[in-house]
């Protein structure tokens, strides 16, 4: 019998993106997050011969059927004004392993897509990225344990004076962290070290570009 009374927490399932340029969009998200096309349709609606079609795909990087549902809408544009406008501001992805994303990292670079914010933001490392319809995305590792201590990073942002002064994080070059792991330092040696500012980017980054 179903529970009416409860509060049950559901896992989030996937993200649907509106977009002018579906093929672009799905080979970003195939570049940065392996997602595959599982199924797409010319006319999901069905709507008449001359009517507005729009174009839907379906993406999966993962054993679920869908992580990223497209829709597209033939002459859609940036949002200018989007800073003024209450919206999702981003989608954020985690690895397993620091590694996993440093060496994401590295190979995206090698494709010319690098990120526009790099923080460690005390419980974890991110990376935000903006892909081609200027959506945020950010990609992850937790900064306690391969894929995360979920309880552990809650107490830490919960009780952490640290945190408390900064929880926004403290910016962070990459290829600085990817330079220091190379030359052994551990992930953890590599946050702490982070936050005393030992990996700060030359110029520092503008957390406006997320607004």
């Amino acid at each position: 019998m179903f529970n009416d009374e409860a509060i049950i927490h559901p896992a989030l399932h996937h993200v649907g993106l509106t977009t002018g340029d579906m093929a672009r969009l799905s080979d970003w998200y195939a570049k940065v997050l392996g997602m595959r096309l599982v199924y797409q349709s010319e006319n999901p609606i069905g709507a008449a011969e001359g009517v507005l079609r729009p174009r839907a795909a379906w993406l999966s990087n993962d054993a679920a059927n869908h992580r990223i549902a497209l829709a597209e809408l033939p002459g859609l544009e940036f949002d200018t004004e989007r800073g003024k406008h209450q919206r999702l501001q981003h989608v954020a992805f985690a690895y397993r392993t620091l590694d996993e994303l440093l060496g994401t990292y590295k190979r995206l670079k090698r494709l010319g897509i690098v990120p526009v914010l790099a923080v460690d933001e005390g419980a974890q490392i991110a990376f935000y990225y903006e892909d081609p319809d200027r959506n945020s995305v950010e990609l992850n590792a937790s900064n306690f344990g391969d894929f995360g201590d979920n309880w552990t990073s809650m107490e830490h942002m919960l009780n952490s004076p640290d945190f408390a002064k900064r929880p926004l994080g403290v910016d962070v070059d990459p290829d600085k962290l990817v330079a220091a792991r190379e030359a052994g330092a551990t992930p953890w040696e590599l946050h702490k070290r982070a936050w005393r500012k030992e990996f700060a980017p030359a110029t520092p980054y503008d957390p406006m570009v997320l607004l």
